[in-house]
């Protein structure tokens, strides 16, 4: 077996040569020098663009979906804003006719009861001048 003794400069020889073969062997596997390399990069290019372009199309029909629903909203407050405003004007405008109403009926029960009061009145009076009248005669 001696003549399997290895010295120094033999190993560092074998290890260069081992280097020198996996170079050369990693340059035969480079993806660049594939002819179809290129071509392959520029397709996942493209995907890479489409996909893009695809995010960036849902990104902007969810926004308009959200900008047409806030609009609906913003339409729905304005619309129920608008009715209880019209609800609350017409409480008033029945509640104003209510008072004139219920004026006009107290200004009428006032003057049936002033004019009552009036006939009362001169119905006392005649009775106080038939009395009078009637010590009069005696």
């Amino acid at each position: 077996m001696r003549g399997m003794e290895t010295n120094f400069a033999d190993r560092l020889s074998t290890a260069a040569k081992a280097k020198q073969n996996r170079l050369k062997r990693a340059s035969a596997l480079d993806p660049t020098k594939d002819p179809k390399f290129a071509e392959r990069q520029e397709s996942r290019r493209a995907a890479r663009a489409a996909k893009g372009a695809r995010i960036a199309e849902r990104k902007a029909a969810k926004e308009a979906e959200e900008a047409r629903i806030a609009a609906k909203e913003a339409a729905k407050e304005a619309r129920i804003a608008t009715e209880k405003a019209a609800e609350e004007e017409t409480r008033r405008v029945a509640k104003e006719a209510q008072k004139a109403r219920d004026k006009v009926v107290a200004d009428k029960l006032v003057a049936e009861e002033s004019e009552r009061a009036t006939e009362r009145a001169a119905i006392y009076a005649e009775r106080k001048a038939k009395r009078k009248a009637k010590k009069r005669r005696r």
